[in-house]
């Protein structure tokens, strides 16, 4: 298994300035959901994004998968990317560490 990341950035910045729209709100929900699932399936190793609001906002997804065709198939498969409220930039990458969960 190969891992990558992509890094999300909003199309309309009014999208984290104002608050999403009607069709917005429908596709941001529909990516947690599409990330939830690849993360339950092992895929992502996890996702986020900035806390801020401004036009250097962006998110990240880290997944592991087989080859760079495969990585691109999940980037644009994104709901958000899919359905143009977001762009995406793929990249190889390879997490060098990672802390355990923290207890709960």
């Amino acid at each position: 298994m190969a891992q990558y990341i992509y890094v999300l950035k909003p199309t309309r910045l009014g999208m984290l300035t104002e608050g999403p729209d009607d069709r917005e709100t429908g596709i941001l929900q529909a990516h947690v959901t599409f990330l939830d699932d690849l993360l339950a399936s092992g895929e992502v190793v996890l996702f986020g994004r900035t806390q801020t609001a401004d036009e250097k906002t962006f998110g990240i997804v880290v997944f592991e998968t087989s080859d760079d065709s495969a990585a691109n198939g999940i980037m644009n498969g994104d709901p958000c990317v899919e359905k143009g409220i977001m762009t995406a930039t793929l990249y190889p990458f390879r997490v060098s560490g990672l802390r355990e969960a923290a207890p709960d």
